[in-house]
């Protein structure tokens, strides 16, 4: 199967429909804990023209382990992918035990040499910053990261987890300093995180940042898998995240339920059309630890292409909630 490029904000990185999260490779109890089983998803996704993988430096039973065996699993093949990693998680100790802010220019300069050792590469194509460092001018984090495109260790730059004014600061100091600007956002964003929709995604449209969601099918709640009744054991929201299950709006997703059966598509399939149809949206990360997951995403990606009616009715049925700020 082949995917129509779709291109990241104002760049010329083209990236697939549908991306790879690759947070599970490496994870104890998944079939992606070992080098083979992490090989068998990326086989998958290579075959199916799922071209974006993304990972970060902190991923994996060990921090850093996902890199690794992404690394041994893309040898001789590297220049078929986009490569995404990040760096600089503010909540998770660096995987290498570097000290200092964790934008700054010393400790930029010390994970990318560690990204690349553990990817086997040398080059990343989206090197992201994981969290907003406070401890940072943002000018000193687009200047190292300026540098590092420049040299040829990172193609493009973007950020995960920003503001909406963190969007709009970045891209307006990186104008005024003629560096090398963000191309992309990653936040967390869904049918049943539409948070994003506020002020994240109308920034990032307004100064070329292409959005990137992470956890866009809710942990499986947006996949068709689960109902009020029944729950498969062996998920991670069962396994780790019981609370998002029990406490799911029932009726809202019995309703979309209905809503794909007239249709006649399965709710996956929704979901990566709902996604794809949103602004600037420029790939669905979707995580997977089989190669049946990472075959039903590539195919659920290109299978619907919702009308603004569809639109319409699931906007009805998942509303963006009141700001309370408002």
């Amino acid at each position: 199967m082949t995917h129509a490029a779709r291109r990241v904000g104002a760049s010329g990185l083209l990236v697939s429909a549908a991306g790879l999260g690759c947070n599970n490779f490496g994870r104890p109890g998944t079939r992606t804990e070992t080098l083979e089983g992490t090989r068998e998803v990326i086989d998958a996704a290579i075959d199916a023209g799922v071209t974006l993988l993304d990972t970060a430096d902190v991923y994996g039973a060990q921090p850093g382990l996902s890199e690794t065996l992404m690394g041994e699993a893309l040898k001789g093949r590297r220049d078929r992918v986009v490569l995404a990693t990040k760096f600089g998680h503010s909540a998770i100790p660096s995987p290498d035990g570097f000290p200092g802010a964790k934008a700054s220019r010393s400790y930029v300069r010390r994970a990318v040499e560690a990204s690349l050792t553990r990817l086997q590469t040398d080059w990343i194509d989206l090197y992201q910053l994981h969290t907003p460092d406070p401890e940072t001018p943002v000018e000193e984090t687009l200047d190292v990261l300026s540098d590092l495109v420049r040299e040829g260790k990172v193609r493009y730059i973007g950020h995960s987890n920003f503001t909406g004014w963190q969007v709009a600061e970045a891209a307006l100091v990186a104008d005024a300093r003629r560096t090398v600007p963000f191309i992309s956002a990653q936040n967390h964003y869904s049918l049943l995180a539409r948070g994003a929709e506020r002020e994240v995604i109308p920034a990032a449209q307004r100064f070329g940042v292409g959005f990137l969601p992470y956890f866009p099918l809710h942990n499986g709640l947006l996949t068709g898998k689960f109902t009020r009744d029944s729950a498969p054991a062996d998920t991670r929201i069962m396994r780790q995240r019981p609370h998002i299950y029990e406490n799911a709006p029932w009726d809202a997703l019995e309703a979309y339920q209905a809503f794909c059966d007239d249709r006649g598509i399965s709710m996956l399939e929704a979901t990566f059309g709902w996604l794809l149809a949103q602004p600037g949206l420029a790939s669905v990360i979707a995580g997977a630890t089989t190669a049946a997951q990472v075959q039903a995403n590539a195919a659920a990606a290109t299978a619907w292409t919702p009308s603004e009616d569809d639109l319409e009715a699931i906007d009805a049925l998942f509303p963006l909630p009141v700001d309370p700020a408002a």
